[in-house]
């Protein structure tokens, strides 16, 4: 869950074939709302008619993001609903757990930092940096929520390398600083929590703008491919882990094959030496599914 870097692992993850969820109710950059979320989710509480409002010809949730938004209120709840069971099954039975932080920049309303201002005029909101004793206390709010769902799963934080320039250069730097300092408190205390350092990769490591996207903001794909061979290095290194995804890795690549012929003999003959791979390795992980 967290800011769209997340997405980036996570849909490395799941093209190798791990069973994944992720970011059910969108992209989301801020550690309390992050932590409103997940204490939700933990406690099962149920999203109501309050919790929706009505802007543009669409019902939203302060607390998800506009993906989410949808055109008939009760459709709407029906399906915050159905994500939020979805959810919750999903982290009773999960090995690790990922929360990326965006930003230490919040909009503030009625007291409590949105997930999303789905366009409300801004004046409606108080935009404030979350001081390091906040952000600490919603990390830890997460962690307590996640621990009641799931005690055994690991948690792993990482700090997205995405700079959000639209606060300013100096205020992004305070705001990645403030992130920083909470999660190393908090990693140092808690058992099961570790910190991934995605963040120093591609800010220290990947210094040149060729490594990001043409907004020179996003890290671009050589970027993400290079912190997902870090990750594979620091979280997948077991050597039966490491032939699986090798495994995976193959057949994928046969599968997105486009063959001149697809009728010759030597297409025919890879097809059926790559459908044998595919039923050996499902046959020692069920859960795989290409």
């Amino acid at each position: 869950m967290g800011s769209c870097f997340v997405e980036n692992i996570g849909e490395k993850l799941t093209y190798h074939k791990f069973t994944t969820f992720i970011n059910p109710f969108g992209i989301i950059f801020h550690p309390e709302a992050i932590s409103n979320l997940l204490l939700r989710i933990a406690h099962q509480k149920y999203f109501t008619e309050s919790d929706l409002f009505y802007h543009n010809e669409q019902w939203h949730c302060f607390e998800v993001h506009s993906q989410l938004s949808h055109s008939n209120q009760k459709e709407c709840l029906n399906q915050l609903n159905s994500l939020l069971k979805d959810t919750h099954n999903f982290l009773k039975n999960t090995s690790h757990i990922l929360i990326t932080y965006g930003t230490a920049w919040g909009y503030e309303r009625q007291q409590q930092i949105v997930a999303n201002c789905h366009k409300i005029p801004q004046k409606e909101f108080n935009k404030k940096l979350t001081q390091v004793t906040d952000i600490r206390h919603a990390i830890t709010g997460s962690i307590e929520a996640l621990q009641k769902i799931n005690p055994k799963a690991s948690v792993i934080f990482t700090v997205s390398p995405v700079r959000h320039i639209k606060d300013g250069i100096i205020e992004n730097n305070q705001s990645k600083a403030h992130l920083l300092t909470a999660i190393h408190q908090i990693e140092k205390k808690e058992a099961n929590t570790y910190y991934y350092p995605a963040y120093e990769l591609v800010i220290d490591c990947l210094r040149d703008y060729r490594f990001y996207k043409p907004d020179l903001i996003h890290p671009n794909e050589t970027a993400i491919d290079f912190i997902w061979e870090h990750f594979q290095q620091t979280w997948l290194h077991e050597s039966e882990t490491q032939k699986t995804l090798k495994q995976v890795a193959e057949i994928q690549r046969g599968l997105h094959h486009k063959p001149f012929n697809k009728n010759s003999e030597a297409h025919k003959k890879f097809m059926a030496s790559l459908s044998d791979k595919i039923e050996r390795l499902t046959d020692q992980y069920s859960f795989i599914n290409f």
